[in-house]
């Protein structure tokens, strides 16, 4: 699978949040696929935890791997995973995708969060009842816009879990700036050891706070390639916060699965319908 070809016909629809879930969820995708194929997508790793609810022929999906006829997923949840993602499909696949923030993530899953890193977990075994009730609830709905209006009423009635001051700190300072606070002066700022900052990061963001850092530092990189305001990947490398272009490289391969180049080779194309915008990182 080094070619990956994206499918080439399809329908899509974005909603943006309301104000009942901004700050909860970054986005609403609608997709459907309609002509026949082998389709292959790849994404970067991503700060967003997607829920994915199928009505079409399920993607196989793997974390850092191409996928196999095992890696069958229909409707599920995905916890925040430091790599990239291998996505095939077969031209009848359809889901709704709602993309939480990683403290939007907490404030719907709880702790379930730390259940959910770099695992996909079908949508009846973290939702439940509910979770199966609300895919039947979306298939016998028309019409992407009211079936966004049924999810977003749903994640919102849903979303009683406050994550803790300290954590929302700690996460909004590395947000702002790109993963570059140092994580022992962000504990003594709080008034709180590194590991019990670490320990509690993990448990309501389900990462630990240094490779949400290190996938913050590779988002602004990737914001600056694609934004075209930085020449050569040398710069880009400097001003992310890297030590040198080297060192880059080697984020690339363990966050994208290529070079920094093919990278952009392939977005470049890929359609533009199909090139997610870039996490809001201080969500």
């Amino acid at each position: 699978m080094s070619d990956l070809a994206a499918p080439f016909a399809f329908e899509l629809a974005r909603r943006a949040p309301s104000q009942r879930t901004a700050g909860l969820i970054s986005g609403m995708t609608g997709y459907r696929e309609t002509a026949r194929g082998r389709f292959f997508q790849r994404e970067t790793a991503g700060l967003i935890v997607p829920l994915i609810i199928s009505f079409g022929t399920p993607f196989l999906i793997a974390l850092g791997r191409e996928p196999n006829a095992a890696d069958q997923q229909p409707s599920f949840a995905a916890g925040l995973h430091a790599g990239p993602v291998f996505i095939e499909s077969d031209g009848d696949a359809e889901c709704v995708q709602l993309d939480f923030t990683p403290l939007g993530a907490y404030r719907f899953f709880g702790g379930t969060v730390v259940d959910l890193a770099a695992r996909m977990v079908d949508i009846g075994d973290v939702l439940g009842r509910e979770g199966r009730q609300l895919r039947e609830r979306l298939g016998a709905t028309c019409g992407w816009q009211n079936r966004f209006d049924l999810i977003e009423d749903f994640v919102a009635d849903r979303a009683s879990h406050l994550p803790s001051p300290e954590i929302e700190f700690a996460y909004h300072r590395l947000a702002r700036t790109s993963g570059g606070a140092r994580i022992t002066a962000l504990a003594k700022e709080i008034g709180w050891s590194r590991k019990h900052l670490v320990d509690r990061f993990r448990s309501e963001i389900g990462l630990a706070p240094k490779p949400i850092a290190r996938m913050m530092r590779f988002h602004q990189a990737c914001r600056l390639a694609r934004s075209g305001t930085v020449s050569g990947w040398a710069r880009i490398a400097a001003e992310s916060g890297y030590a040198d272009q080297a060192h880059l490289a080697r984020e690339f391969s363990a966050l994208a699965g290529e070079t920094p180049t093919a990278w952009a080779r392939r977005l470049a194309l890929t359609d533009s319908r199909l090139v997610r915008p870039l996490d809001a990182l201080d969500a």
